[in-house]
């Protein structure tokens, strides 16, 4: 009996966007698998719930989606934690879970490629897809942790630098072969129901950002492993819905230094985020005049060093913001 999937996809005031995630899960053939899709709206405002409902309807996608029209903005993790938790709730729950960005897109049979790979490799948790942007061009969807080490050479962000800690940098060569990596985008992957349920799924502390590395962090710690399938491929417009990827130098919302907080305190201790932080401030610091003299636009984003004092190294520090 074929595996049974459920995607689920998380929209926050990208309707349109949304309603083209969902059509190109529906315009595939997915491999035999049995697919259902899970679309969350996370109360976005306008009339995003309107415009979901109204798809629903003139697009007849009938009982092969179910809507999500929540009145609180849950965040992405919770936000999938409640369709977790019923899924997991059925008598007969499905195999894997496929997570979609909204604006993201299936560009071949992705779903059952990915499905086809845990299938075959049971010691796996999740699988994750290869990425490309609208216009063709392949992006890393495949990660090393964060560390001390990789925050520095970042933030340095001088050629020299990022060779001699290249065992460390974050981001994988966009055309990395297939095989286990620590972690993969969370914009395309599919992870197995079963461990999810034995993690709890999302941890519930996280808003936005972060959370998806911190559940691989677990899986792997848990003994499990997290593949790169590039043979699956998936169109993502990186930023459309949070903005953030959209710019380097555009400040971050506060509830991305939070994260960032939250992730190295659950997967390092408190020691090791402060190291971490300084890393990365010292990193900045370098980068400054080294931007100036090569007359590039600095690394950081806009209002950093306030910003990440504030929201990451007080709290730290002195304990949390009130």
């Amino acid at each position: 009996m074929s595996s049974r999937i459920a995607v689920i996809i998380i929209n926050y005031g990208t309707a349109d966007l949304a309603i083209a995630a969902v059509d190109s899960v529906l315009a595939r053939q997915h491999g035999g698998y049995p697919v259902e899709v899970h679309l969350l709206d996370n109360a976005s405002p306008g009339d995003d719930a309107a415009v979901l409902s109204e798809a629903h309807e003139a697009r007849n996608w009938g009982n092969r989606v179910r809507l999500w029209l929540e009145t609180e903005n849950h965040g992405f993790g919770r936000g999938n934690n409640l369709v977790l938790r019923a899924l997991a709730g059925r008598s007969s729950p499905p195999d894997y879970v496929f997570l979609l960005n909204p604006d993201a897109g299936l560009q071949n049979e992705a779903i059952a490629i990915l499905a086809d790979r845990l299938d075959a490799a049971p010691q796996a948790a999740a699988a994750g897809a290869a990425i490309a942007l609208p216009s063709g061009r392949p992006v890393t969807a495949a990660f090393r942790f964060p560390s001390a080490q990789s925050e520095f050479a970042q933030a340095v962000n001088l050629g020299p630098v990022s060779r001699f800690f290249a065992r460390w940098i974050v981001p994988l060569p966009p055309d990395l072969p297939e095989g286990p990596v620590d972690w993969v985008s969370g914009a395309a992957v599919m992870m197995r129901l079963s461990v999810l349920e034995q993690l709890q799924g999302f941890d519930p502390d996280f808003f936005l950002y972060y959370e998806e590395v911190e559940l691989m962090f677990r899986m792997r710690k848990s003994g499990h492993d997290i593949l790169h399938v590039p043979a699956a491929k998936v169109l993502h417009a990186e930023g459309a819905a949070t903005g953030v990827g959209r710019s380097r130098r555009k400040p971050r919302p506060a509830y991305w230094y939070d994260s960032w907080r939250l992730y190295h305190l659950k997967t390092q201790g408190r020691v090791r985020t402060i190291i971490s932080g300084l890393a990365w401030m010292g990193g900045a610091a370098l980068n400054v005049p080294l931007a100036a003299l090569r007359g590039q636009e600095r690394h950081a984003p806009e209002r950093f060093f306030g910003d990440f004092t504030r929201l990451v190294m007080r709290p730290l520090l002195l304990g949390p913001r009130p």
